[in-house]
């Protein structure tokens, strides 16, 4: 991503000299390019993405919120909150021989990003064959990895119209924004779109803003003047500057002091709007990741046992009632457990093939009863807190939820 801002005029000169310089002296030059959304010590000593870095990027006929997000499978928590707050996804693939297989074979990353995403309601993909340097430029090695990822594609639930491959060399800046340069191998053989011909060409997503104003929280920092900032995506309804809002969970309530998005100053922001509030008013310790600001004549309900509709993955062990999990919804990833298996449903129609079942196994489709549980570090004192969650009818953002267990994604629902 960091190079295709360069290619944009996102990173300037100076910029992209001092990431360069940097890099080598950490022994990781090959990093350059990755410094620009890789902005923290850790992750620039590990050479890893960590945690969400948002940037805003300009085509001809699209202002675009990126999120870059982590692919590494020890920060997927991260990478859901990202995924969470995304219209379409930009899928990156290396075309080295080893390295695409090692992220598409069983259990590999590639595979778990494509279902965490349509899971979380993004329907729009782009995937970028990179690296094609690294192996002279093959055409049949492109075309193995497209024809390998398509059908997995539709599995995963992605129409073939809404999928969409670019063969790209990154690190060179071939095909990014420019079908350049023209001695470049890899026009031998592609005349496909660049990466931005198809980031412009991305159908935006109708918005809400006549709904109740959702807005969870997915970051807490100190701002830049007084008061406290937090950032995320409007999920419905528009928010305004001067408006006193409601903090859910709790009793607590801010004022929205200022609203920011990529530096300007905002009078108000529509659902779909990835932007920074600053809020006064309010003791920091009442404002949590997961939280969801809402205005007090319309709030978010709450719940700590609901029913789900949930899609069983591809898993080894079956699921049963008492199962322990990690429910994720939004930026929030809470205990809870399957406390009760209800009926298995036909994955084409949604009606009950069977019911009160014993297990649950790979591809299944169900409803079930979901209990939320105390931390280990809570006590068995204290009392489970509910979180803020609504009818998929009513708000599809805040009506999904992801499943984990024991580092795996088991499954997901509404």
């Amino acid at each position: 991503m960091g190079r295709l801002l360069y290619e944009l005029g996102r990173v300037d000169e100076k910029r992209r000299i001092a990431n360069e310089r940097g890099s080598s002296k950490m022994g990781k030059s090959s990093f350059s390019w990755a410094w620009e959304l890789d902005g923290t010590q850790e992750e620039r000593e590990r050479g890893i993405t960590m945690d969400i870095a948002l940037q805003t990027l300009l085509t001809p006929h699209r202002v675009i919120t990126i999120l870059d997000a982590p692919g590494h499978k020890d920060f997927i928590p991260n990478m859901i909150s990202g995924a969470s707050q995304a219209d379409s996804a930009l899928l990156v693939v290396d075309a080295a021989v080893g390295e695409f297989e090692a992220g598409f074979d069983r259990g590999g990353q590639t595979r778990e990003h494509l279902l965490l995403v349509r899971s979380l309601g993004v329907s729009q993909v782009i995937v970028a064959v990179n690296k094609l340097d690294q192996v002279q430029w093959s055409k049949a090695r492109y075309e193995e990895i497209c024809e390998l990822l398509k059908p997995f594609l539709v599995q995963s639930g992605f129409h073939p119209a809404k999928t969409r491959f670019v063969a790209v060399a990154a690190m060179e800046g071939v095909n990014l924004a420019r079908a350049e340069p023209p001695a470049c191998p890899l026009y031998q053989w592609y005349k496909g779109p660049t990466l931005v011909d198809l980031l412009d060409s991305l159908d935006p997503p109708t918005r809400d803003i006549n709904a109740p104003l959702r807005f969870p929280i997915s970051n807490v920092f100190k701002g830049q003047t007084s008061g406290i900032s937090v950032s995320g995506r409007v999920c419905g309804g528009i928010i305004v500057a001067g408006e006193r809002l409601r903090i859910i969970p709790g009793d607590e309530s801010a004022t929205v002091k200022a609203i920011d998005s990529d530096g300007d100053s905002l009078p108000w922001a529509g659902a779909g709007s990835n932007v920074n509030l600053t809020l006064t008013g309010v003791d920091p310790i009442s404002l949590n990741i997961g939280s969801v600001l809402c205005r007090p004549s319309h709030l978010v309900p709450l719940a700590s046992i609901f029913i789900a509709r949930i899609i069983v993955f591809d898993i080894q062990v079956p699921i049963t009632a008492g199962t322990s999990v990690e429910l994720f919804h939004h930026s929030r990833d809470v205990p809870a457990s399957i406390s009760r298996l209800i009926s298995v449903l036909d994955r084409a129609n949604g009606t009950v093939t069977k019911n009160k079942p014993r297990v649950l196994t790979k591809n299944m489709s169900a409803e079930v009863e979901i209990s939320l549980r105390n931390s280990a570090y809570s006590g068995p004192a204290s009392r489970v807190l509910p979180i803020p969650l609504e009818p998929f009818s009513i708000n599809k953002d805040l009506g999904r939820i992801l499943i984990r267990r024991s580092g795996e994604t088991i499954g997901a629902g509404r």
